[in-house]
This record gives structure tokens, C-alpha cells and sequence, in this order.
């Protein structure tokens, strides 16, 4: 009897969580007719491009314990494949995101694979050397990618060249993008990859030896997560309209996707949402308030914060809200329980 209550229950959450999952999202479709000023819209752009981002990275580090430093390899793979595809024979973005995520998936293999039999901070470190070997190719290679000087992209109105007039559309596209990176990791959560991707995270070797192959689990979470990343490198380049070593092959933007992860809450779907909707307004409310008169201030009450915050909540914010939902429907329900008592009794 208590199995079957139980599994009613299970039954009638999960229509409810799709209901508030679609009226989120009904709400996001509707604010670019709401927010009428640029600067918030692309601060809205940016939360949604980091959510998408740190869902890929997520992947990774989060669900399959691999502590990487090297995403913005992957990024910067995405937005030079794209960008030189463009410039070079006029090829589409749509068309360089397909050979960006080729190429950034070939590279997880290379850099993943050899890598897995790592451990702990060597893993980080061989990820890190990985994106920092790509900065500098992409700084010597000046034939190719013009070095540092970087790279402009012509502005071509058309949704061929993934660009627009307004920043309404390149909403819309990062909204997708963003909606797809989380529905993906919320599909192999609950798969059979996501299951065994939590038994390795938890006892790599007991899951070997319960006959799960953990190296093959890692190198299709490392695939899956750099091809989403390398697409978030095709849109930013497109966004931005320029690119260069420093900005997209930038270690501070792999440090930006884990401590993102790390806030929201590791190994979680809806993790780097609530990290990303918590930190990138924060760092930029900083940046406005203290960049120009106190230049720097602004990194140091952010580090403090995000301090504050690890140390209050380790396993991130997603974690305590789920912990204090619980125990406010325990203590609902034991309120109920105690009311029908006393009225039976009575």
C-alpha cells in the first residue's frame, strides 16, 4: 500500500515539474518584449550563454568527476573554426559550427582518453597545458588567425550569418541553445550513461570492478561536453563580432564554467542554471560599481563572495534548496498528520 502511494506521488510530481519547467520557460520567450533596454537584454544573453557552458562543462567535471581546466579549448576551437570558415570562403556559421564541433570533439578525444588514467590535480593540469598550447598556437599562427590582433568579423545582417539588427533574435538562439545543453544533460541523467557516470564519480575502481567501462562512460561525457562548448564559441564570436587568443582561449573562461557548476551545485542539472543566474549579474553589478574608481575592487568582493558562499554551502545552492524544500513538505505533511489526529480524535 505504502509502494503504491508512493508511486502516485512520483506520478503527480512529474506533470508538476513540467508545468513550472514550461512556465519558466514562457516567461524567458516573453522578456525581450519586456525588457526594452540593451544592456539588461545582454546581460539576459550572457546568463543564458554561461548556463549553457557550464551545463557542458557540468558534464564533465560535475557528473563524471573529471576536474577540467581546458574548456576554453573547446570554446576557442568553436569560434575560430567558425570565424575563419566565414571569413576565409563565406562559409555560413551554421555550417563552421558543424566542423567547430567536429574538430572540438576530436580534440576531447585526443586531450580525454590519454588523459583519464590521471588523477585528482594531474588531470587538471594536463586539461590546463591542453588549452594553453591552443592560445598559443592561435598567437603564433598569424597567417592563419592573425595573432593577437585577433580577428573582426564583417556585420552581415541574416539569419545565414547568424546575425541581427537587435539583440532580440541573438536571444532567442542562445534561449535554444541554452534549453537544448540542459535538456541533453538532464536526458543522460537519467540514462543508463548517468547512472554509471555517478558510480565512477563516487569509486571509479569499484565501478570497474562492478564491470562498468569507466574510461569509455568519461570519454563520451569529455565528447558530448566539448561539442556543446564548441557551439557556445560559434555563437560567441557571432555575438561579439571579434575574437582573439586572449579572450576566447582564456583559462579565467574554463575557471568561469567550473566555478559557475561549483556555486549551482555539482553533478546536478539545474546546478549551472542557478549558478549562472547567480554570478554573471553579480560579477557585472561589481564591474559597474566599482571597475572604474576602485579598477580591481570589484575581483575582490567577488572572490570573497564566491568564498563566502562555498564555505555556507558546499554542495551548492541547487543542493540547499532542495534540502529546504524537504523539510518544509516533512514538516507540512507532519502538520497535516497531526491535524487529521486530532480531529479523528475528536
Amino acid at each position: 500500500m505504502m509502494r503504491e502511494r508512493e508511486a502516485g506521488e512520483r506520478r503527480a510530481a512529474v506533470p508538476a515539474g513540467y508545468f513550472v519547467a514550461f512556465g519558466i520557460i514562457g516567461v524567458l520567450v516573453l522578456l525581450p518584449h519586456v525588457i526594452t533596454t540593451p544592456y539588461y537584454l545582454h546581460l539576459l544573453i550572457l546568463v543564458l550563454l554561461y548556463v549553457a557552458l557550464s551545463s557542458a562543462w557540468n558534464l564533465a567535471g560535475g557528473f563524471a568527476g573529471q576536474l577540467s581546466l581546458g574548456h576554453a579549448g573547446f570554446f576557442g576551437i568553436g569560434a575560430y573554426a567558425s570565424t575563419l570558415l566565414f571569413l576565409n570562403f563565406g562559409l555560413s556559421p551554421w555550417i563552421g559550427m558543424v566542423v567547430g564541433v567536429l574538430l572540438a570533439v576530436v580534440a576531447g578525444a585526443a586531450i580525454g582518453y590519454p588523459c583519464f588514467r590521471l588523477r585528482g590535480p594531474f588531470f587538471a593540469l594536463a586539461t590546463l597545458a591542453f588549452g594553453e598550447v591552443l592560445r598559443v598556437i592561435a598567437i603564433s599562427w598569424r597567417d592563419l588567425t592573425q595573432g593577437s590582433n585577433g580577428l573582426s568579423i564583417p556585420f552581415k545582417p541574416g539569419f545565414a550569418n547568424m546575425m541581427w539588427q537587435g539583440k532580440e533574435m541573438f536571444f532567442y538562439v542562445v534561449l535554444v541553445y541554452a534549453l537544448v545543453a540542459v535538456g541533453i544533460v538532464w536526458k543522460i541523467e537519467r540514462s543508463r550513461l548517468g547512472y554509471y557516470l555517478i558510480a565512477l564519480k563516487e569509486d571509479d575502481s569499484a565501478a570497474r570492478m562492478l564491470g562498468i567501462d569507466t574510461t569509455r562512460c568519461k570519454l563520451y561525457a569529455m565528447l558530448i561536453s566539448a561539442a556543446l562548448t564548441a557551439v557556445g564559441g560559434v555563437f560567441y564570436a557571432q555575438y561579439v563580432g571579434f575574437i582573439e587568443p586572449y579572450s576566447v582561449f582564456d583559462v579565467n573562461q574554463s575557471i568561469q564554467f567550473a566555478l559557475i557548476s561549483i556555486i549551482g551545485g555539482l553533478g546536478t542539472v539545474f546546478g549551472p542554471v542557478l549558478g549562472a543566474f547567480i554570478m554573471i549579474p553579480l560579477s557585472e553589478m561589481l564591474r559597474a560599481a566599482f571597475g572604474g574608481a576602485a579598477r580591481g575592487f570589484h575581483l575582490v568582493l567577488y572572490g570573497i563572495i564566491l568564498m563566502a558562499v562555498v564555505m555556507l554551502l558546499p554542495q551548492g545552492v541547487s543542493q540547499e534548496l532542495k534540502d529546504r524544500y524537504k523539510r518544509w513538505s516533512r514538516a507540512r505533511q507532519s502538520a497535516i498528520s497531526r491535524r487529521k489526529g486530532q480531529a479523528d480524535a475528536t
